[in-house]
């Protein structure tokens, strides 16, 4: 059963993207291209647009409004937006669980005694915090459920103390919601029901224990 429900999601995945091209009336695409190439295609433009925005506010204001793990969630938000770790609750909640376990980790262990890349050799409390700050994170999204694989990234960016700064903390997030709200915008013009907070109870993975 599970196997099927599988399937069946596969097959509807590309509609929404399929949709948006006949509204564009670019819809020719899917005449002449591999629908595979066409999905490609359309990860490819959302992901250079979004994070192109993102990048070019970050060059404008001076502020890291593009960090590493905003990559991950952005291929998420538009190669499976119906899933429940994609959802706008997930995102925002899952990175600033990171933010929070990552900044706490670098404190408490001492990891910011050194700026990043100064230390030559090991230097054992940034181990700590890396250690500590990625199972703090997985931890918590766990137990709160909104789990969203890309805040693990998050998480290591701060405890490694790549960016540390607490005024930068809060422009990480604000990049979240400026990346959901890209994604709302874009995937609801694809005609895709993308959720405005959490994900449908339809859209949640079917449990491995009942097949």
């Amino acid at each position: 059963m599970r196997k099927l429900d599988s399937i069946a999601q596969e097959r509807a995945g590309p509609d929404h993207i399929f949709s948006l091209l006949r509204r564009l009336r670019l819809d020719w695409l899917l005449h002449h291209f591999p629908p595979r190439l066409v999905r490609s295609l359309y990860v490819f433009v959302n992901g250079f647009v979004t994070i192109g925005l993102l990048a070019l506010l970050a060059l404008v204001s001076r502020n890291p409004f593009v960090f590493p793990s905003l990559g991950p969630t952005a291929y998420l938000l538009f190669f499976s937006p119906l899933a429940k770790t994609c959802s706008p609750r997930n995102t925002i909640f899952g990175h600033a669980i990171g933010i929070i376990c990552g900044y706490g980790a670098f404190v408490v262990t001492g990891a910011g005694a050194l700026p990043f890349g100064v230390h030559p050799g090991i230097f054992w409390p940034r181990i700590l915090a890396a250690a500590l700050s990625l199972s703090a994170t997985g931890s918590l999204m766990v137990l709160l459920g909104v789990s969203h694989p890309p805040a693990g990234a998050t998480t290591l960016i701060i405890s490694l103390g790549i960016i540390s700064k607490p005024r930068e903390l809060v422009i990480i997030e604000v990049a979240v919601f400026l990346l959901v709200a890209q994604a709302l915008l874009i995937n609801r013009l694809a005609g895709l029901p993308y959720p405005l907070w959490n994900a449908a109870p339809s859209t949640k993975p079917v449990n491995e224990d009942s097949e």
